[in-house]
């Protein structure tokens, strides 16, 4: 990406091995992410560029002298950061923490979204699937390493669990895998506040019991009516825009809980007064999603969840730019990238 709207697919130097506890991987699957629109909007523009894409599948092609967890030919699922699996962090479920790790697309790593990948710290980062890579659920898999996972991270930050409404704000990818979230975990009722109708529509069949298409001060109003006017257990905010940050924080019952998994796009936390006089815990961040594959993955291999219905286009490298203008005009939920 050199700047707002401006997406480029170029030949660059091949991906290769460089540290001993490195994987050289050949993407058969990638995606574009809702948090790659922010720099497609806003992003200066740049004679260097910068390597787009954190979301893929691939095959090991060659390992480092240290790799031990994986071998050449083996299909590998990679989160959306890398991480060594050994610090502290690591070891507490907070992969995005790593004290030696890092962003794909950053200080020379290649971007997700091209033909292949060096992938640092290996063992501590890729999770090696037990399918074949043309297998039917690619796409759910694919989801793992980022919207399904951020999704449940939501739902976790806002302690969803049996019996409890749960709203969900927005409609996007990342919602839409938090309706699936909520429902797994057991809530009895989801409200997806949204308005594109093919997304409701796949909301419902992810779980979504009600649904409001109202904004702003009309939207908090009728989440109150579904709710006696008490406001969600659980809120999942999965935008990131302040306007929807308001909304989450003021749906949300006092005791309840918002998880915030939509990048931010302003430096504060707005209702500060309301929320702390509610008791309102607020949590949430970029998901650990190293630490939620291996959970998450029976599910999809045994079809208890199709996240992969998200993605709603498929294109071949050359079509990147397009499924960026796509996914920022909302012609598209989530673009997959077959390679």
């Amino acid at each position: 990406m050199y700047g707002a709207g401006d997406v480029r697919i170029e030949t660059v130097p091949d991906a290769r091995v460089v540290e001993p506890t490195d994987a050289l991987v050949t993407v058969t699957r990638a995606a574009i992410c809702g948090s790659d629109l922010w720099p497609y909007k806003s992003m200066e523009p740049s004679e260097t560029g910068r390597r787009m894409g954190h979301e893929f599948i691939g095959v090991v092609e060659d390992a480092g002298a240290d790799v031990r967890t994986m071998k050449a030919g083996d299909l590998v699922v990679s989160p959306f950061v890398w991480s060594d699996g050994t610090c502290v962090f690591c070891r507490e479920g907070l992969q995005p923490s790593c004290l030696h790790g890092g962003r794909y697309g950053d200080d020379g790593v290649d971007g997700g979204q091209g033909e292949a990948v060096r992938v640092p710290q290996a063992d501590g980062t890729l999770v090696v699937l037990p399918v074949g890579k043309d297998d039917a659920l690619m796409p759910s898999l694919l989801t793992l390493t980022d919207v399904m996972a951020t999704g449940h991270h939501a739902a976790l930050a806002a302690n969803v669990g049996p019996g409890k409404t749960v709203a969900v704000v927005g409609d996007g990818a990342v919602g839409l895998c938090g309706v699936i979230a909520a429902r797994r975990l057991g809530a009895e009722r989801i409200i997806i506040l949204g308005r594109h109708p093919d997304r409701i529509a796949l909301a419902k069949d992810f779980g979504a019991t009600d649904v409001v298409s109202e904004r702003g001060d009309e939207a908090v109003e009728r989440v109150r009516e579904l709710t006696d006017d008490l406001g969600a257990h659980s809120v999942l905010e999965c935008v990131g825009l302040e306007a929807s940050t308001v909304t989450a924080l003021s749906v949300v019952r006092p005791g309840g809980a918002v998880g915030r998994v939509g990048v931010p796009q302003v430096e504060s936390i707005p209702e500060g007064v309301t929320t702390f006089f509610g008791n309102v815990t607020i949590a949430g961040g970029p998901a650990p999603a190293r630490a939620y594959i291996e959970e998450l993955l029976p599910d999809v291999l045994e079809g208890r969840i199709e996240p992969g219905r998200v993605f709603d286009r498929v294109t071949k490298l050359a079509g990147v730019s397009d499924g960026y203008r796509a996914m920022n005009d909302r012609e598209a939920i989530k673009v997959m990238i077959d390679l």
